[in-house]
């Protein structure tokens, strides 16, 4: 029985009415009701899991997380992530957190993963790591890519927070499931999964229903479409500078 879980998701719900959030969810009907799959999403905010989750919401499915261990000790977040069966990611040693993510795939559950590891500083896809497409196939269950944009204007890496503007536009788009392929490397179906959550990033981010106003910074669009965001390069030599954990 899932007791923590309905709360928060409803809690949520609230902040996203407050905020008068303008949410758009598509390519949901592509979650399984059923069954065990991993959703391999883009990281661009401190707040992407509740997005990444929300857009299972349509299909009535509960995202496990796969997070970092610290956010499990925290004495207020610790008891809600226990509670909502996340699964805390010691990066000192992260073989249990693989293993525990296979058994609840193989269980039937939904894990949600950020294949980056890190927030992208310049709102594209970053180079991916392999665990993602591995635990997919060791489970043996597909893999649904997912790209949200928009959350970093609320909350990002080198940013102050924004939870005062109202109205911001979230765009939250699922693609096809796939499978990995069984005889390519997994070099060859990261580079694939990495490729299929760079087209539904740009295909949101052209779709997206707001510009800066005259006058903003467009700190928020990447360098690519006319924005002063980072540019891949300069991102990771930010990231390199200041080695902060996400």
């Amino acid at each position: 029985m899932e007791l923590v879980y309905p709360p928060v998701i409803l809690a949520a719900k609230a902040m996203f009415k407050t905020l008068g959030l303008r949410i758009n969810v598509q390519g949901a009907e592509h979650i399984p009701d059923r069954g065990g799959a991993v959703i391999a999403c883009t990281h661009h905010s401190y707040l992407d899991f509740i997005f990444c989750g929300f857009g299972a919401q349509p299909a009535k499915r509960l995202v496990r997380f796969m997070a970092k261990k610290q956010v499990f000790d925290h004495r207020v977040s610790g008891p809600l992530m226990r509670g909502m069966r996340h699964i805390p990611v010691d990066r000192s040693a992260g073989k249990a957190a693989y293993e525990e993510a296979v058994r609840q795939l193989r269980r039937g559950e939904v894990v949600g993963v950020f294949p980056e590891a890190t927030i992208s500083r310049s709102f594209t896809v970053k180079e991916l790591k392999s665990g993602t497409v591995r635990m997919a196939a060791e489970a043996g269950v597909p893999i649904l890519p997912m790209a949200v944009w928009g959350t970093h204007r609320l909350w990002t890496k080198g940013r102050p927070r924004n939870l005062t503007k109202r109205g911001i536009a979230i765009s939250i788009r699922v693609g096809s499931p796939f499978a990995a392929d069984e005889d390519a490397s997994l070099d060859t179906s990261t580079k694939q999964l990495r490729g299929r959550m760079q087209q539904l990033l740009d295909g949101i981010q052209a779709d997206y229903p707001s510009k800066p106003a005259d006058g903003e910074d467009p700190w928020w669009v990447p360098g690519h479409l006319g924005g002063t965001a980072p540019t891949p390069e300069e991102a990771a030599e930010l990231d390199n500078r200041h080695r902060e954990d996400d």
